[in-house]
């Protein structure tokens, strides 16, 4: 595996940022990779059970997650049977995958790349998958088309980002917990960049993202605003608990390619 692979000179000027913000970040990740590749599959922060029923279909199918970072998803995609591929734009956060890899003992293609240039051939997977990932780390005007390029007829694009309503609440500064005021218009959402950090995040309003998808050749099959399980009284990522048990802090997306 060459795990330093090289951006094209005309790639956009975000994934380079978001390239060195993920490899000096890894390092906090892998604790919290190490755990989640122990545990059992869940969606998000909160650990929301499998809304998707995706780990309940996933057996004997090619499946590919895009931006994996540790890999945890794809290893449990793997233990269910699937044939999983993760891809991630982080040499380092694949690194960690390897190592997680030989700790417990399961192997599957680790590929650095990008989710706006996938390496492999059209129809080529049955799901594509993200929780978070490329969902808000590339941009979807780029990754979803590709998404869809190697996708199988009836294969389904799934993936997990910040609900839109998080979005136009989430506070400006890193550590500071949302509050119930708006911050920002929804008209117009697309690209996020924040002052105390330089990775830049992609976030699209509702009827936006529908749009795109439906250009793309998919259909709709859900929209889950995933609500925070009862729990201690936490903050996590700039969203305390008791808000997301009040309004949704991340939305699953399940489209299926038409044939």
């Amino acid at each position: 595996m060459s795990w330093k692979r090289r951006l094209r000179p005309d790639s956009p000027d975000y994934l380079a940022r978001n390239r060195a913000h993920w490899d000096d970040y890894a390092p906090r990740w892998v604790e919290m990779g190490r755990r989640a590749w122990a545990g059992k599959p869940t969606w998000g922060m909160w650990g929301a059970p499998d809304v998707t029923g995706l780990f309940e279909r996933a057996a004997d199918t090619d499946t590919l997650e895009v931006g994996c970072g540790t890999a945890y998803l794809s290893a449990w995609l793997a233990r269910a049977g699937a044939r999983a591929v993760g891809l991630d734009n982080s040499w380092r956060q694949l690194k960690t995958a390897a190592t997680l890899q030989h700790e417990f003992g399961l192997r599957f293609p680790l590929i650095h790349g990008i989710g706006e240039r996938l390496p492999f051939a059209a129809q080529a997977f049955d799901f594509v998958i993200s929780e978070y990932g490329s969902a808000i780390w590339s941009d979807p005007y780029e990754w979803i088309p590709e998404a869809g390029r190697v996708l199988r007829p009836g294969g389904e694009l799934i993936f997990l980002a910040n609900a839109v309503l998080f979005m136009l609440v989430a506070p400006e500064l890193d550590g500071h917990p949302a509050e119930a005021t708006l911050l920002r218009p929804q008209f117009g959402m697309h690209r996020f960049e924040w002052p105390d950090e330089d990775a830049v995040e992609f976030h699209l309003g509702h009827g936006d993202m529908i749009r795109l998808l439906r250009q793309e050749g998919f259909e709709m099959l859900d929209l889950i605003e995933v609500q925070a399980p009862d729990g201690p009284a936490e903050v996590k990522f700039n969203v305390s608990r008791d808000w997301a048990r009040r309004w949704p802090s991340e939305e699953v997306w399940r489209a299926r390619k038409r044939g």
